[in-house]
């Protein structure tokens, strides 16, 4: 990971972040009582231009000791330490700048790999993302950095969807799409492990279904349909197989995607998304009953499933039970506070049922999401 990471870290390193300087401007005034702390700083300063880290990060240590709070010291000797690969310190270094910084995304960025590398996954997912809520500006190789190891976290953590759609969208802003071949094929088969730990004889599986699921994205049905018949030959009975087949079909070839399925459910019988796949598939199709039973068995499997309490509330909708539809929509609105096709089927639910409050309610809802959509 170093090797991804670094050239980065060479951009943000480059220069103390402009968030952070009007801070570093604040404590600079401080500095002027103490001869041996200026000379410190100076010390430190010259040696990271000269590029003698060592020295440099000896300086910034015995500067801080003098300057706790040091905005400047505490920035360059995370950064120093973090190329240094002395993870574990540039952490407590990093905790300690953004216990003064909060608002700074490069310090949230930089504490999230740095505990990527000390293996605080949870820690890191959860600071890499506020780096991106706050916004990276134009710096695309940090960008492309933060996006990539909060998408092979996401996978770890088990949220797919999430981690494919950030790879995705990698690939839309041009970037290389080579190293993003094997986490794709990892989100697309539902595996929670990082790309190091891929098991020797499931690595080929692994590419191929990455391989697979970028052919559809760019719209390349024949390679997507050559690497989903050489997957599906070559792993007939791995779980995660058929479910990604089956949901590329259902695109393409329903009734086809609708076997890859089921048979996914008999190698895995506790998959919940073949199931709410399934379940949608066939409420489109206007088989409420045959939906309504493939929904209920994903919640029997996972009750608190947003996404199996939304389409079981759309089929009972369908069917014309309006008013058990709407709680199973309701109770979906805890997992899925921001999803919009939830918020419209609310708003016609409401709507059918002469809730116009309610409806309103919803209304605002939709418009909300349409705004913050545009906004990115």
């Amino acid at each position: 990971m170093i090797a991804i990471l670094a050239p980065a870290l060479l951009m943000l390193a480059a220069g103390f972040p402009a968030q952070a300087a009007a801070t570093a401007r604040r404590s600079a005034t401080a500095m002027h009582g103490a001869a041996s702390f200026e000379q410190l700083a100076q010390a430190a300063k010259r040696a990271r231009d000269e590029n003698r880290d060592d020295a440099a990060i000896d300086s910034y240590r015995q500067a801080l000791k003098l300057k706790p709070e040091w905005d400047e010291g505490l920035w360059y000797l995370g950064t120093l330490l973090y190329e240094k690969e002395n993870y574990f310190e540039a952490c407590t270094v990093l905790r300690s700048f953004l216990a003064r910084n909060q608002e700074n995304a490069y310090g949230w960025a930089l504490l999230g790999l740095s505990e990527f590398e000390t293996r605080e996954y949870t820690r890191a997912l959860d600071r890499l993302q506020q780096s991106m809520v706050l916004g990276l500006g134009d710096n695309g190789k940090m960008t492309s950095t933060v996006s990539y190891v909060t998408a092979i976290l996401l996978t770890r953590s088990e949220k797919f969807d999430e981690s494919m759609a950030l790879l995705f969208t990698r690939v839309a802003s041009g970037e290389n799409a080579s190293p993003l071949v094997e986490p794709l094929g990892l989100a697309a088969l539902r595996l929670p492990f990082l790309p190091a730990e891929i098991p020797a004889d499931r690595r080929e599986m692994v590419h191929m279904a990455g391989a697979g699921a970028l052919a559809v994205e760019a719209q390349h049905y024949e390679d997507a349909d050559k690497l989903f018949n050489e997957l599906e030959a070559k792993y007939p009975d791995q779980p995660g197989v058929h479910f990604l087949i089956g949901a590329y079909l259902l695109r393409t070839r329903p009734d086809d995607g609708i076997k890859e399925l089921k048979r996914e459910i008999e190698i895995s019988p506790s998959h919940v998304p073949a199931r709410i796949r399934l379940a949608e598939e066939y409420i489109k199709r206007q088989d409420v009953n045959q939906g309504k039973s493939f929904a209920q068995e994903a919640l029997k499997l996972e009750p608190k499933n947003g996404l199996a309490h939304m389409v079981l509330g759309e089929g009972l909708v369908a069917k014309g039970d309006s008013a058990a539809g709407i709680r199973e929509l309701e109770i979906a609105q805890d997992s899925l506070p921001d999803e919009a096709r939830l918020r419209w089927d609310l708003f016609r639910a409401y709507t059918a049922a002469q809730r116009p409050e309610d409806a309103a309610r919803e209304k605002g809802e939709i418009e909300r999401l349409s705004k913050q959509d545009a906004a990115h």
